[in-house]
C-alpha cells in the first residue's frame, strides 16, 4: 500500500483494534513505494513473516516457553596490531541455528555474536555484537545471569596477543631475525559463568568421533567447566567443518555417555541438542 493508505485514519483505527484482539501486526516497512514515494507500506520480507510465525507459535505452546536461554557464536578477533588479529574459521552458522531453534520452541533468546555483519540474527532474537574473547566473557557474563540455559557455541579463542602493537607492525628488516609475539591465555568464558541452569559447551576437535581420545577430552572439558553436556564435532570431517550448512556431532553427558548424532543441517543438529537442554530444565 502507500503511505498515505496506511497512516489514513481508519487504517489506523482497525490497526488498533487487531491489536486490542491478540493480533500480531508486522510492519510495514519503509522504503520506495510503486507510487514513487517513499514511506511505510513495503511488505514485510518473507524471511521475517515465517521467523514471527514460527516464534509465536513457539511462545504460544513450545516446550522451552517463558524460559530465557543465551546462545554464542562466531570465531573471536584477538588484536594483534592496528588492522591484524589472531582468531579462528567459525562462521558462527551453528550458534545461529541454535538460536533459531530456541526461539521457535518460544525461548527468550539473547545471541552473543562476532559476525553481525556477515550473518544477520534470526528474527526475535536479541543480538549482542562482541569481537574479543574479553567482550565476549562480558556480555555473557552480562546476559547469562539467572538464564535457563547457555549454550557455549562460539568458537573463543584460548590465546591473545600480550601486548597489541598500537599501529601496524611493518615487517622486519632483513638480518634482524623472526618477530616473536608473546601470548597471554583468555579466560574460560563457560567455567568462569555462574548462576545458569544449564550449561552446554562445545568442542570443536580434529579427532574422529568415535575414538576414545575424543570421548575423554570431551570428558574432561565438561567437567572442568561445569556443563551439563558437551557438544563435539570433528572439524576435519566432510560435512562438519566451519562453514558448513551441515554438521555431524556427538553429545556427552556427566555419565560419560554418548549420542551420536549422523550427518544433520545445523538447524536439526540444533534440534537435537535442545531436546537434551529441554530434558535437563
Amino acid at each position: 500500500m502507500d503511505a498515505q493508505m496506511w497512516e489514513h485514519p481508519a487504517t489506523v483505527a482497525n490497526a488498533e483494534t487487531l491489536r486490542r484482539r491478540g493480533v500480531e501486526i508486522l510492519g510495514p516497512f519503509s522504503g520506495r513505494l510503486a507510487s514513487g514515494r517513499s514511506g511505510a507500506g513495503r511488505l514485510v520480507e518473507p524471511e521475517a513473516l515465517v521467523g514471527a510465525v514460527r516464534a509465536r507459535l513457539g511462545r504460544e505452546g513450545g516446550d522451552l516457553a517463558g524460559r530465557r536461554i543465551v546462545v554464542t557464536a562466531g570465531g573471536t578477533r584477538e588484536p594483534l596490531d592496528a588492522v591484524r588479529y589472531l582468531s579462528n574459521r567459525s562462521s558462527g552458522r551453528m550458534g545461529h541455528a541454535l538460536a533459531e531453534a530456541a526461539r521457535d520452541r518460544g525461548a527468550e533468546v539473547v545471541l552473543v555474536s562476532t559476525v553481525g555483519a556477515q550473518l544477520a540474527p534470526p528474527y526475535g532474537v536479541r543480538s549482542v555484537e562482541v569481537e574479543s574473547a574479553g567482550e565476549m566473557l562480558e556480555a555473557v557474563r552480562q546476559h547469562a545471569d539467572g538464564a535457563d540455559a547457555l549454550l557455549m557455541a562460539a568458537a573463543v579463542s584460548d590465546y591473545r596477543p600480550r601486548e597489541p602493537a598500537r599501529g601496524k607492525m611493518k615487517r622486519s628488516a632483513r638480518g634482524e631475525g623472526p618477530r616473536v609475539v608473546e601470548l597471554s591465555e583468555n579466560t574460560d568464558i563457560v567455567a568462569a559463568t555462574d548462576g545458569v541452569g544449564v550449561k552446554v559447551s562445545f568442542a570443536a576437535e580434529t579427532l574422529a568421533l568415535e575414538s576414545e581420545e575424543l570421548r575423554a577430552e570431551a570428558l574432561r572439558k565438561l567437567r572442568a567447566k561445569g556443563a551439563r553436556l558437551v557438544v563435539a564435532n570433528d572439524v576435519t570431517a566432510p560435512g562438519s567443518g566451519f562453514g558448513s550448512p551441515t554438521n555431524r556431532v556427538a553429545i556427552l553427558d556427566e555419565r560419560g555417555e554418548v549420542e551420536a548424532l549422523p550427518l544433520l543441517s545445523k538447524y536439526d543438529c540444533a534440534v537435537r541438542i535442545l531436546d537434551r537442554v529441554a530434558a535437563l530444565l
